[in-house]
């Protein structure tokens, strides 16, 4: 039986999934700028609500970014401004 007062691990290897977060910010990124948006407004608006109308279509970048769930995107967010700033010190 589990143990409710114990922290859980919360653990996702990138290396099983089809769509590294990554990317798909890339292509989102892009296609955001290429139609003249501010690409962190659209994505952060997007991680906030869910509603996938912030992002444009151009390049399949709607569909594309829904494919992941926006608590991997956040995961990848977090993870590589955190290496940064390890990095730095």
């Amino acid at each position: 039986m589990e143990k409710l007062d114990q922290t859980m691990m919360f653990k996702r290897t990138a290396d099983d999934e089809k769509y590294q977060a990554r990317d798909v910010f890339a292509v989102v990124y892009e296609a955001l700028k290429e139609k003249g948006y501010n690409p962190i407004n659209q994505i952060v608006g997007y991680l906030l609500s869910g509603d996938p109308a912030y992002i444009t279509s151009h390049k399949n970048a709607r569909v594309l970014i829904r494919k992941l769930e926006r608590d991997e995107l956040l995961e990848e967010l977090v993870g590589s401004y955190l290496k940064r700033l390890d990095n730095e010190e």
